[in-house]
């Protein structure tokens, strides 16, 4: 299976299938990043999401893109169109949201981790920030 995992400072892992039909290029850019190291934050409009701003440069244009998600998807915000409010974002959604432009949907929790996903983004909903790094699976 191709994916990414997320590792917490508990050494807890949530594993993520990449949509690699749906979103290719997408993905191929992100596994190329990998690994990183990034503060995650909860998003204030979006919804049920955990966050990044900063991410490692992904140079890509809209693909699978679209500001509704499903619960457990990972979006990206592309490089192009230049205008892109999501530009350089990583969002994981562990519920229901809806983005702040289109973002390139390129990934989904497995089954089995959903409710490990929900209890991180619920923690850094309740508790803050937290460091999560994310390595190839």
């Amino acid at each position: 299976m191709k994916g990414f995992k997320i590792t917490t400072p508990e050494h807890i892992d949530v594993h993520f299938k990449l949509y690699d039909q749906e979103a290719p290029l997408t993905s191929a850019a992100f596994l190329k990043i990998l690994p990183f190291t990034r503060l995650f934050m909860h998003a204030r409009v979006s919804g049920q999401e955990i966050w990044i701003d900063e991410m490692p440069s992904v140079e890509v244009q809209q693909e699978n893109a679209s500001v509704f998600t499903n619960p457990g998807e990972v979006v990206l915000g592309p490089a192009l169109p230049v205008r892109n409010k999501t530009a350089g974002c990583l969002g994981i959604y562990y519920g229901e949201g809806k983005g702040l432009d289109a973002a390139n949907i390129f990934a989904k929790v497995i089954a089995e981790d959903f409710s490990s996903l929900q209890l991180l983004g619920n923690r850094i909903w309740k508790k803050g920030a937290l460091e999560l790094r994310i390595s190839v699976w």
